[in-house]
């Protein structure tokens, strides 16, 4: 069986963290709420969009986060791209993987409709067979669900295969899928106790590690 590598979106591929703050800081200001810090936000990112406005309206008990949500996704589809970018290396580092025959996918908790806009965007959809977001029937990392069925379509062995990601719901939902998992160590994520494989400092390493299971 071959390997394969599986990367997060936010705080892996790419630094959105400036354009996730900015959505929901409208959203609250549609409440007559004061902005969070973006550092505060960045707490709050990894586990879906849902998640994101639960805490970052925690300081408004009773908000109708339902009623908001299509508010906060209305407003980051048509500002997703203003202050986000890839990571340094981030398409190099793609290109040299998929040109050593690595089949590659993304799974996110990002909400689907977003995923794609970005990834071609960044010019970097073209270096993934297989694009999971959040409303494409799977649950949400850290269950494993998406990572499972991504390795059966491969036909990858988990124990030579990667999960990449810069927060504990990929490195969880990685160990729970059987696979090897690196810490992408520029993100905004919080690995919490989860311990990796490998610690990546930058995306050349990563791709170093992720080919010597070729």
């Amino acid at each position: 069986m071959r390997s394969c590598a599986i990367f997060d979106l936010d705080g892996t591929l790419i630094n959105s963290l400036g354009d996730l703050a900015a959505s929901v800081n409208h959203t609250r200001s549609l409440r007559q709420l004061p902005p969070l810090p973006v550092e505060q936000i960045g707490t709050y990112v990894g586990e879906g969009p849902v998640v994101l406005l639960e805490r970052s309206f925690a300081d408004a008990p009773g908000t109708d986060i339902e009623q908001l949500l299509p508010l906060y996704k209305e407003y980051y589809r048509s500002h997703m791209a203003d202050l986000t970018a890839p990571y340094p290396g981030i398409p190099e580092g793609l290109a040299e993987l998929h040109a050593a025959g690595i089949p590659m996918a993304v799974v996110t908790n990002k909400h689907s409709e977003a995923v794609l806009g970005l990834l071609k965007k960044f010019n970097l959809a073209e270096y993934f067979n297989i694009i999971i977001g959040s409303g494409s029937g799977f649950p949400h990392k850290p269950e494993p669900g998406a990572l499972l069925h991504i390795l059966k379509e491969f036909g990858a062995d988990p124990a030579q295969s990667w999960m990449v990601g810069d927060h504990f719901t990929d490195l969880e939902s990685g160990r729970r899928a059987g696979m090897k998992r690196a810490l992408a160590a520029w993100g905004f994520g919080n690995p919490k106790e989860e311990i990796p494989d490998f610690k990546a400092a930058n995306v050349p390493e990563l791709v170093r590690e992720i080919k010597k299971s070729l």
